[in-house]
């Protein structure tokens, strides 16, 4: 199948205490080089960056993710510029907008999501975006802030909203829902993207693959996800595996071997 970038797992939760050497061994011989890391809340930061400390393929991203808003103060936002000054990390996010969440103040998702991006491009950093249910917001959003970079990620939107994307130089992360069968859109959405903006995620323990419904999602499993879209692109497994990895080595500035 060739290499293989996880480029969105929250390896650092608590859903992988019991086994996460196990896990990690098991991405690697999946051909899983490089795990990108996104942080949800400035409390995790610390533990994030001690589980990326011990393994040298996975990335931490800081940053502060719209659904755990009551986390949040807006005193983080200047941790966050501090953090990134002081450790580098290969991203900042996970952050976005969340329309899908009744409750969420949308005004101040805004807020920290307008200033992650321009934290972003303060440092030339790439940014990792959720977007659920919240696309064209989030399109409005990047076109606030030209001349940055990043992904979407667990992309669930139109091929217009993936074309306009492109245009502002984002790409577009696809995982586990793209191996179900009702996933209609999806499947037409990655049929027909630039082969330079895809990426492939797990999102794990998140968003598993069908034949894994219900269960804790894991970095390994990303190759069915490269299969499948494989499938659905009429390429081989190789072509889609080889090119989505150079996507995310140039996106996040990783070695490949």
């Amino acid at each position: 199948m060739g290499a293989l970038i996880d480029s969105h797992c929250h390896f650092d939760v608590d859903a992988f205490d019991d086994d996460r050497d196990a896990v990690h061994a098991r991405a690697r011989q999946a051909g899983v080089i490089h795990q990108i890391v996104p942080a949800i809340d400035r409390a995790g930061w610390d533990r994030l960056g001690a589980v990326c400390a011990g393994h040298l393929d996975l990335h931490p991203a800081w940053g502060l993710h719209p659904v755990f808003l009551d986390a949040h103060v807006p005193e983080d936002l200047e941790h966050l510029e501090a953090r990134l000054h002081a450790d580098r990390p290969v991203a900042v996010g996970e952050c976005g907008l969340d329309y899908f969440i009744d409750g969420l103040d949308r005004d101040l998702q805004a807020m920290y999501f307008d200033r992650q991006l321009a934290l972003a491009r303060a440092h030339d950093l790439p940014v990792i975006v959720h977007a659920r249910r919240a696309v064209d917001a989030v399109i409005a959003a990047l076109r606030r802030h030209t001349g940055i970079r990043g992904v979407v990620h667990s992309f669930s939107g139109s091929p217009e909203q993936a074309a306009q994307l492109w245009t502002l130089g984002f790409h577009i992360g696809i995982g586990g829902p793209v191996t179900y069968e009702r996933a209609r859109r999806l499947h037409r959405v990655v049929a027909a993207l630039p082969p330079e903006q895809l990426l492939l995620e797990t999102d794990a323990p998140d968003q598993p693959d069908s034949a894994h419904r219900g269960q804790r999602n894991e970095p390994a499993r990303i190759r069915r996800v490269c299969e499948v879209v494989a499938g659905l692109r009429g390429e081989s497994i190789r072509e889609v595996a080889n090119r989505t990895t150079a996507n995310a080595a140039r996106l996040f500035g990783l070695p490949l071997p």
